[in-house]
């Protein structure tokens, strides 16, 4: 029997000659550097399509959402990283970007799932009101937090999120999967008595339905903008140091009681 050619190897996202680098069909010196910014290059990567004016505004609003967001998790482990292997900056962003998960940043991921699986990408709901009932009750069926409602710190409401909100709709981003997102989260707190804001990863998680993103390279937005975050806070961290004192005090703290301290 003759043997089947083996399928071939393809990417279509670049290639290099020795003259000329070309990225989605695009002069990487000529087309893109000085021409494009580093959001709009993250969509064409991302999705093999320029940008229009309004997915550009949406989506730097959605990157530059997640650069930062003061001392989280995240943070404190690149510090400490660092701390432990200053020559490595990259192991201490690596170390940080490996806490994006369900809780921090990659509920976007989730929000994206829940709803793209409630409503699939070209479809249409009679009854989002009923069908935000029927998501709270899967999700409270399953004993599981609702990704993107609440936020331990933004209540009763996430800052970020009606901004993000009022972008979208201004740049015609703004449909069925927003109002389903908003009416998950009126339902929620409805149900459960308590307040449960559409956090940003909420938001951003409708949005990028919005867009018709699938659910599974969303948490990658959040990877990408935190990167940046995360350099920043390394660079305060050569300047001004706080990792060994935060270190040596959870360490004192926690073996107080040890020493009879507590």
């Amino acid at each position: 029997m003759a043997r089947q050619p083996k399928p071939l190897v393809r990417s279509d996202i670049a290639y290099s000659l020795p003259d000329r680098i070309v990225v989605r069909g695009k002069d990487l010196p000529n087309e893109v550097l000085g021409h494009i910014n580093l959001g709009d290059f993250a969509f064409l990567q991302l999705t093999g399509n320029a940008a229009t004016p309004e997915q550009s505004t949406v989506f730097n609003a959605i990157l530059i959402t997640l650069v930062e967001h003061g001392m989280t998790p995240s943070a404190i482990v690149a510090r400490m990283t660092y701390a432990g292997a200053p020559e490595s900056l990259q192991a201490a962003v690596a170390a940080g970007l490996c806490g994006l998960g369900s809780v921090f940043v990659g509920s976007m991921e989730g929000a994206c799932r829940m709803l793209s699986e409630a409503l699939p990408y070209g479809t249409k709901h009679e009854d989002l009101k009923q069908l935000a009932r029927d998501t709270v009750a899967v999700w409270r069926a399953r004993g599981a937090s609702i990704p993107g409602i609440g936020h331990p710190l933004h209540k009763p409401v996430d800052p970020r999120t009606p901004r993000l909100f009022d972008i979208a709709a201004q740049n015609g981003l703004s449909g069925d999967y927003v109002k389903l997102m908003q009416l998950i989260g009126a339902e929620a707190e409805r149900v459960s008595g308590k307040s449960l804001p559409v956090n940003a990863t909420g938001a951003i998680g409708a949005i990028c339905c919005e867009f018709g993103f699938p659910w599974r390279i969303v948490r990658g937005f959040g990877v990408m903008a935190r990167a940046i975050g995360l350099v920043g806070h390394l660079a305060e961290e050569a300047e001004r140091p706080m990792a060994i004192e935060l270190w040596q005090r959870v360490e004192d703290e926690a073996s107080a009681h040890l020493r009879g301290e507590a």
